[in-house]
Protein backbone atom coordinates (compact mmCIF):
# COMPACT_ATOMS: atom_id res chain seq x y z
CA UNK A 1 0.00 0.00 0.00
CA UNK A 2 1.27 3.29 -0.84
CA UNK A 3 0.12 6.39 0.84
CA UNK A 4 -0.44 9.79 -0.93
CA UNK A 5 1.73 12.59 -0.54
CA UNK A 6 0.09 14.99 1.76
CA UNK A 7 0.50 18.80 2.74
CA UNK A 8 -1.83 19.16 5.05
CA UNK A 9 -1.97 15.92 6.86
CA UNK A 10 0.50 14.00 8.96
CA UNK A 11 0.63 10.16 8.05
CA UNK A 12 2.18 7.15 10.15
CA UNK A 13 1.44 3.88 9.94
CA UNK A 14 2.88 1.68 13.43
CA UNK A 15 1.41 -1.48 13.73
CA UNK A 16 -1.56 -1.57 12.03
CA UNK A 17 -2.92 1.34 12.94
CA UNK A 18 -2.99 4.61 10.69
CA UNK A 19 -2.16 8.32 12.72
CA UNK A 20 -4.05 10.92 10.92
CA UNK A 21 -3.05 14.12 11.31
CA UNK A 22 -4.62 17.52 10.52
CA UNK A 23 -1.61 19.51 10.11
CA UNK A 24 -2.83 23.19 9.64
CA UNK A 25 -2.29 24.58 13.36
CA UNK A 26 -2.35 28.21 12.27
CA UNK A 27 -5.64 27.83 11.56
CA UNK A 28 -6.69 25.80 14.12
CA UNK A 29 -6.46 23.12 11.50
CA UNK A 30 -9.30 24.54 9.37
CA UNK A 31 -10.58 22.67 6.64
CA UNK A 32 -9.68 24.05 3.39
CA UNK A 33 -10.10 22.37 -0.17
CA UNK A 34 -6.68 20.47 -0.46
CA UNK A 35 -7.13 18.78 2.86
CA UNK A 36 -10.72 17.43 2.27
CA UNK A 37 -9.11 15.87 -0.94
CA UNK A 38 -5.98 14.59 0.89
CA UNK A 39 -8.21 13.02 3.63
CA UNK A 40 -10.87 11.79 0.42
CA UNK A 41 -7.34 10.30 -0.96
CA UNK A 42 -6.08 8.90 1.99
CA UNK A 43 -9.37 6.72 3.01
CA UNK A 44 -9.23 6.02 -1.05
CA UNK A 45 -5.39 4.61 -0.42
CA UNK A 46 -6.57 2.23 2.43
CA UNK A 47 -9.85 0.87 1.99
CA UNK A 48 -8.23 -2.32 1.00
CA UNK A 49 -5.19 -2.36 2.96
CA UNK A 50 -5.36 -5.27 4.93
CA UNK A 51 -2.52 -4.09 7.17
CA UNK A 52 -4.21 -1.21 8.53
CA UNK A 53 -6.43 -1.93 10.86
CA UNK A 54 -7.42 1.48 12.41
CA UNK A 55 -7.09 4.96 11.96
CA UNK A 56 -6.46 7.54 14.47
CA UNK A 57 -7.52 11.36 13.42
CA UNK A 58 -6.69 14.21 16.01
CA UNK A 59 -5.03 17.83 14.84
CA UNK A 60 -1.71 19.50 15.90
CA UNK A 61 -1.20 21.92 17.66
CA UNK A 62 -3.87 21.50 20.25
CA UNK A 63 -7.02 21.97 18.03
CA UNK A 64 -8.85 19.15 16.20
CA UNK A 65 -10.37 21.14 13.52
CA UNK A 66 -12.28 24.50 13.78
CA UNK A 67 -14.41 23.70 10.86
CA UNK A 68 -14.07 24.71 6.56
CA UNK A 69 -12.30 27.14 6.01
CA UNK A 70 -14.44 30.56 5.15
CA UNK A 71 -11.17 32.58 4.34
CA UNK A 72 -10.62 30.09 1.73
CA UNK A 73 -14.29 29.95 0.50
CA UNK A 74 -14.81 34.03 0.75
CA UNK A 75 -11.33 34.65 -1.03
CA UNK A 76 -12.98 32.40 -4.45
CA UNK A 77 -15.40 34.55 -5.03
CA UNK A 78 -19.51 34.41 -4.33
CA UNK A 79 -20.16 35.56 -7.57
CA UNK A 80 -23.47 32.91 -8.77
CA UNK A 81 -22.71 31.09 -11.61
CA UNK A 82 -23.70 31.71 -15.21
CA UNK A 83 -26.67 29.21 -16.76
CA UNK A 84 -24.90 26.12 -17.55
CA UNK A 85 -21.95 26.26 -15.21
CA UNK A 86 -21.38 24.34 -12.44
CA UNK A 87 -21.45 26.52 -8.61
CA UNK A 88 -17.86 26.41 -7.24
CA UNK A 89 -19.39 26.90 -3.83
CA UNK A 90 -21.91 24.00 -4.01
CA UNK A 91 -18.96 21.91 -5.11
CA UNK A 92 -17.19 23.05 -2.46
CA UNK A 93 -19.97 21.98 0.17
CA UNK A 94 -21.00 18.80 -1.62
CA UNK A 95 -17.29 17.44 -1.83
CA UNK A 96 -17.21 17.77 2.06
CA UNK A 97 -20.27 15.68 2.29
CA UNK A 98 -18.65 13.20 0.30
CA UNK A 99 -15.51 13.07 2.64
CA UNK A 100 -17.39 12.45 5.93
CA UNK A 101 -19.77 10.13 4.14
CA UNK A 102 -15.76 8.27 3.19
CA UNK A 103 -14.39 8.81 6.60
CA UNK A 104 -17.68 7.20 7.97
CA UNK A 105 -17.91 4.39 5.45
CA UNK A 106 -14.05 3.10 5.89
CA UNK A 107 -13.77 -0.39 6.90
CA UNK A 108 -11.27 0.33 9.14
CA UNK A 109 -12.31 1.60 12.67
CA UNK A 110 -11.82 5.40 12.74
CA UNK A 111 -10.69 6.75 16.27
CA UNK A 112 -11.10 10.42 16.65
CA UNK A 113 -9.01 11.87 19.59
CA UNK A 114 -11.27 15.38 19.95
CA UNK A 115 -9.23 18.56 21.62
CA UNK A 116 -9.08 22.23 21.56
CA UNK A 117 -11.81 23.46 19.05
CA UNK A 118 -14.22 20.88 17.59
CA UNK A 119 -16.41 23.13 15.87
CA UNK A 120 -18.55 23.39 12.45
CA UNK A 121 -16.92 20.64 10.07
CA UNK A 122 -14.53 19.67 12.89
CA UNK A 123 -17.76 18.41 14.63
CA UNK A 124 -18.97 16.75 11.80
CA UNK A 125 -15.77 15.04 11.56
CA UNK A 126 -16.03 13.62 15.13
CA UNK A 127 -19.63 12.42 14.40
CA UNK A 128 -18.65 9.89 11.43
CA UNK A 129 -15.82 8.37 13.76
CA UNK A 130 -16.46 4.68 14.92
CA UNK A 131 -14.95 5.72 18.18
CA UNK A 132 -14.40 9.46 20.02
CA UNK A 133 -11.64 10.09 22.62
CA UNK A 134 -12.47 14.12 23.80
CA UNK A 135 -10.87 16.07 26.19
CA UNK A 136 -12.60 17.59 29.04
CA UNK A 137 -11.76 20.89 28.05
CA UNK A 138 -12.25 20.12 24.59
CA UNK A 139 -14.67 23.34 22.72
CA UNK A 140 -17.88 21.38 21.08
CA UNK A 141 -20.07 23.44 18.83
CA UNK A 142 -22.03 23.98 15.54
CA UNK A 143 -21.94 27.75 15.35
CA UNK A 144 -22.55 27.85 11.62
CA UNK A 145 -26.22 29.81 11.78
CA UNK A 146 -24.20 32.30 14.43
CA UNK A 147 -22.35 33.60 10.97
CA UNK A 148 -25.64 33.28 8.56
CA UNK A 149 -24.93 29.44 6.89
CA UNK A 150 -26.15 26.46 7.76
CA UNK A 151 -24.87 23.31 9.00
CA UNK A 152 -25.65 21.91 5.41
CA UNK A 153 -23.36 18.95 5.38
CA UNK A 154 -22.73 18.11 9.03
CA UNK A 155 -26.06 18.36 10.25
CA UNK A 156 -27.43 14.95 8.68
CA UNK A 157 -24.86 13.30 10.25
CA UNK A 158 -25.43 14.69 13.95
CA UNK A 159 -28.54 13.55 13.60
CA UNK A 160 -27.22 9.94 12.82
CA UNK A 161 -25.15 10.69 15.75
CA UNK A 162 -27.04 11.83 18.84
CA UNK A 163 -30.85 12.08 17.66
CA UNK A 164 -32.56 14.50 16.11
CA UNK A 165 -33.96 16.02 19.18
CA UNK A 166 -30.14 17.17 20.26
CA UNK A 167 -29.57 17.92 16.98
CA UNK A 168 -32.51 20.47 16.63
CA UNK A 169 -31.22 22.00 19.82
CA UNK A 170 -27.32 22.17 18.63
CA UNK A 171 -27.61 23.18 15.08
CA UNK A 172 -30.50 26.03 15.57
CA UNK A 173 -28.70 27.70 18.85
CA UNK A 174 -25.09 27.88 17.60
CA UNK A 175 -24.62 26.31 21.42
CA UNK A 176 -21.25 25.57 22.30
CA UNK A 177 -19.96 22.86 25.25
CA UNK A 178 -17.37 21.34 26.39
CA UNK A 179 -16.31 17.33 26.91
CA UNK A 180 -18.51 16.29 29.83
CA UNK A 181 -21.61 17.17 27.90
CA UNK A 182 -20.18 15.85 24.53
CA UNK A 183 -19.80 12.65 26.77
CA UNK A 184 -23.65 13.09 28.04
CA UNK A 185 -24.89 13.30 24.65
CA UNK A 186 -23.43 10.68 23.44
CA UNK A 187 -21.02 12.27 20.52
CA UNK A 188 -18.56 11.27 22.68
CA UNK A 189 -17.59 7.26 23.75
CA UNK A 190 -14.62 9.00 26.98
CA UNK A 191 -13.30 12.14 28.46
CA UNK A 192 -9.06 12.39 29.25
CA UNK A 193 -7.94 15.09 31.55
CA UNK A 194 -4.12 15.06 30.27
CA UNK A 195 -1.60 13.42 27.74
CA UNK A 196 -0.93 10.55 30.14
CA UNK A 197 -4.93 9.79 30.62
CA UNK A 198 -5.33 9.87 26.96
CA UNK A 199 -2.43 7.53 26.15
CA UNK A 200 -3.66 5.04 28.55
CA UNK A 201 -7.78 4.91 27.44
CA UNK A 202 -6.09 5.13 23.56
CA UNK A 203 -3.89 2.39 24.15
CA UNK A 204 -6.85 0.16 25.27
CA UNK A 205 -8.80 0.79 22.76
CA UNK A 206 -6.44 0.54 20.17
CA UNK A 207 -5.93 -3.14 21.73
CA UNK A 208 -9.64 -4.15 21.71
CA UNK A 209 -9.48 -3.31 18.24
CA UNK A 210 -6.55 -5.52 17.43
CA UNK A 211 -8.04 -7.90 19.38
CA UNK A 212 -10.92 -8.37 16.75
CA UNK A 213 -10.79 -9.86 13.44
CA UNK A 214 -10.30 -7.43 10.96
CA UNK A 215 -12.59 -9.09 8.06
CA UNK A 216 -15.31 -9.53 10.85
CA UNK A 217 -14.99 -5.85 12.25
CA UNK A 218 -15.78 -4.07 8.84
CA UNK A 219 -18.61 -6.72 8.05
CA UNK A 220 -20.19 -5.61 11.38
CA UNK A 221 -19.17 -1.89 10.86
CA UNK A 222 -21.53 -2.27 7.13
CA UNK A 223 -24.19 -4.41 9.02
CA UNK A 224 -24.40 -1.67 12.08
CA UNK A 225 -24.57 1.44 9.28
CA UNK A 226 -27.07 0.38 7.24
CA UNK A 227 -29.39 -0.39 10.06
CA UNK A 228 -31.76 2.33 10.02
CA UNK A 229 -30.90 3.34 6.43
CA UNK A 230 -32.04 0.45 4.81
CA UNK A 231 -35.17 -1.70 5.05
CA UNK A 232 -34.53 -4.40 7.93
CA UNK A 233 -35.20 -7.40 6.01
CA UNK A 234 -32.45 -6.03 3.52
CA UNK A 235 -30.25 -5.26 6.62
CA UNK A 236 -30.78 -8.91 7.42
CA UNK A 237 -30.18 -10.32 4.45
CA UNK A 238 -27.41 -9.20 3.73
CA UNK A 239 -26.13 -9.38 7.27
CA UNK A 240 -27.01 -13.35 6.99
CA UNK A 241 -25.04 -13.62 3.77
CA UNK A 242 -21.85 -12.04 5.37
CA UNK A 243 -22.56 -14.66 8.20
CA UNK A 244 -21.91 -17.12 5.70
CA UNK A 245 -18.91 -15.37 4.33
CA UNK A 246 -17.23 -15.26 7.48
CA UNK A 247 -18.45 -19.05 8.49
CA UNK A 248 -16.66 -20.03 5.09
CA UNK A 249 -13.18 -17.80 5.87
CA UNK A 250 -10.06 -18.05 7.22
CA UNK A 251 -11.06 -16.02 10.52
CA UNK A 252 -13.85 -17.91 11.79
CA UNK A 253 -11.85 -21.15 12.09
CA UNK A 254 -9.18 -19.27 13.49
CA UNK A 255 -10.98 -17.66 15.95
CA UNK A 256 -13.20 -19.86 17.17
CA UNK A 257 -9.99 -22.27 17.72
CA UNK A 258 -7.77 -19.88 19.85
CA UNK A 259 -11.51 -19.86 22.02
CA UNK A 260 -11.25 -23.21 22.77
CA UNK A 261 -7.14 -23.83 22.75
CA UNK A 262 -7.61 -20.36 25.55
CA UNK A 263 -5.12 -18.83 23.41
CA UNK A 264 -4.82 -15.22 21.39
CA UNK A 265 -6.00 -15.81 17.77
CA UNK A 266 -3.33 -15.17 15.49
CA UNK A 267 -4.37 -11.16 14.38
CA UNK A 268 -4.38 -10.22 18.22
CA UNK A 269 -0.99 -11.68 19.19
Amino acid sequence: MNLPETRNLLLSLDGGILHLTLNRPESRNAMNRGMVEEINAVFDAVREAKDVRAIVMRGAGGHFCAGGDLKEMMAGGLKAPQPGEADPVVQFSRAFGSMLRKVGQAPQVVVAVLEGAVLAGGFGLACVSDIALAHVDAKFGVPETTRGLPPAQIAPFIVERIGLTQARKLCLTGAQFRGAEALRLGLVHETFADDADLQAKLGATLKQILGCAPLANAMTKEIVLNAGRLDMDAVLDDAAAKFAIAVRGSEAPEGITAFMQKRPPKWAS
